[in-house]
């Protein structure tokens, strides 16, 4: 099969302590509490490392508010984040990495890996190295990640905990990119740490300031992480 060729690429996840924001901001691993995570063998050219995005139905800003470049979450919003780290327990063949949870929607890196095997998978969810299937596939778990959230979600609302919804929480589909290289990983690892910092120009918020540099920007940015400049 096609892919990669020569040597696994090892690849430590957290080899750098410092991202490079487009506004100055240093990791801190202990403000971002995200467990260190090595995967020896990883082969960036296989699919298995994926970005994804969930939006809310309408765009509706549900999940709290952003102060002073900070995502101050609301009771759903902290629904939200606990449904996502319970992911880890309901697959076991994946690992969360970092997430964050804006106002209208939510980003987060998930790799999906093997048990005692090697770490290549193919999109589908289909191993594509030595032995068979590892398990669910990601639309599979974004299914239940949204089914779970919404079911909550719903319950909180009868009991006027939540804001009621249109019709459902969620946007029918969600957004999702492969993570094939390290360079990749850490720009969209800036990505989703800075993504509160840039909530006034975000073309998520309905109430954003345009701003031509911010879009130029973005929009280089987003063309790597969605594919449109490959």
């Amino acid at each position: 099969m096609g892919g990669h060729v020569g040597p696994p690429l090892r690849v430590n996840l957290w080899a750098d302590t410092q991202v490079r924001p487009y506004r100055k901001m240093t990791y801190d691993p202990e403000k971002h509490h995200r467990r260190s995570i090595r995967l020896k063998g990883y082969d960036y050219s296989q699919a298995g490392a994926y970005f994804v995005t969930v939006c809310t139905h309408k765009r509706e800003c549900l999940f709290g508010k952003i102060v002073d470049g900070e995502m101050q979450l609301n009771d759903a919003g902290r629904m939200a984040g606990k449904w996502w780290c319970e992911l880890k327990n309901k697959f076991k063949n994946i690992e969360l990495y970092e997430y964050v949870i804006m106002p209208n929607h939510f980003h987060g890196i998930i790799i999906i890996i093997t048990v005692g095997v090697d770490l290549c998978v193919s999109p589908m969810g289909e191993h594509v190295g030595l032995g068979g299937h590892i398990g669910p596939p990601l639309p599979e778990i974004v299914r239940w990640f949204k089914t779970m959230t919404t079911n909550e979600y719903i319950r909180g609302v009868k009991q006027n905990i939540y804001a009621p919804v249109n019709r459902r929480l969620w946007q029918r589909n969600y957004y999702e990119h492969v993570i094939r290289n390290e360079d990749k990983l850490n720009r969209i690892r800036e990505y989703i740490i800075n993504n509160p910092l840039q909530w006034q120009f975000d073309r998520e918020n309905p109430d954003r300031i345009k701003d031509k540099a911010y879009d130029n920007q973005w929009d280089c940015l987003e063309g790597m992480i969605y594919g449109k400049n490959e």
